[in-house]
């Protein structure tokens, strides 16, 4: 049986599913963007590759990394939080033309909330996305690049805000002042469960679906990190008291309790 997994995106989530899936008795190849991390990743124990996607194509060991893996989870980051003019689309165009070359036969591709506008309100994955930012639409067409590629079986996870280990979004949001959408809903998950969701796609072989990956609970910003802020002894963010109608996001999960019957093991 092969049971080589390759990991495109050894980051601070991929990292840890790389450990846990050694754990589990995998074989793990990912890669990273350097030759230093590269070396740095293979001195702890890791077979890593070093592979950058760019829009003029993709550089270095993919083929490599991609050798003898059946399936492949997807981590890049499409940087576009930055507002740099990215085009993520083009990247991926790239690297799924060196997938379409491989032996890989069965796709996760990571992506995010955002695909969702914020006027949607709440959502399950029978939603179709309406992005209306340039980083969303950009991440719903990657997705449907994917999902739609004729000889891959792709699952799309759209995982909410990580945090996990020293990872906590208070952190960037402790001591300020006058911020907005105080009553707008979090949608966050921990990097356990992350973890917990991808694993069991691979076990249960739950390729072409589309997952929300957020937890159940759905607390106001502005209880959730003044709450948190207390725990971490951090000084609280404070929100303005504006009243507003707007329409706020939520996104819930039909797929994840249902077709995967996982149950999260960290509470929001």
């Amino acid at each position: 049986m092969n049971n080589a997994i390759a990991i495109a995106g050894m980051g601070w989530l991929g990292q840890a599913f790389a450990q846990h899936l050694i754990v589990l008795g995998y074989r793990v190849k990912g890669s990273v963007t350097t030759a230093e991390k590269a070396a740095e990743m293979k001195s702890r124990g890791f077979d890593v590759y070093p592979v950058v996607v760019t829009e003029s194509g993709v550089q270095g060991e993919v083929q490599v990394l991609l050798q003898e893996c059946k399936v492949l989870f997807i981590m890049i980051p499409p940087g576009l939080r930055r507002n740099t003019g990215a085009d993520h689309v083009l990247k991926m165009r790239h690297f799924l033309k060196e997938v379409e070359r491989s032996e890989v036969e069965k796709v996760v591709l990571v992506s995010s909330t955002s695909v969702y506008d914020d006027s949607q309100g709440t959502v399950t994955e029978k939603d179709l996305p309406r992005p209306t930012t340039d980083s969303g639409r950009q991440l719903f067409q990657v997705e449907q690049l994917f999902f739609n590629a004729p000889f891959l079986s792709t699952s799309i996870v759209r995982f909410g805000g990580l945090l996990g280990g020293s990872r906590q979004p208070v952190r960037y949001l402790s001591g300020r002042t006058d911020l907005n959408d105080g009553a707008a809903p979090v949608n966050l998950i921990h990097r356990e469960d992350c973890i917990g969701i991808l694993s069991e796609i691979i076990k249960q072989e739950a390729y072409g679906h589309v997952f929300n990956a957020v937890a159940p609970q759905h607390p106001a910003k502005k209880d959730y990190y003044i709450q948190k802020a207390k725990e971490l002894q951090l000084e609280p963010p404070h929100f303005s008291e504006e009243e507003t109608q707007e329409i706020f996001k939520q996104v819930d999960s039909v797929n994840v309790p249902h077709r995967l019957r996982y149950t999260f093991k960290h509470s929001i």
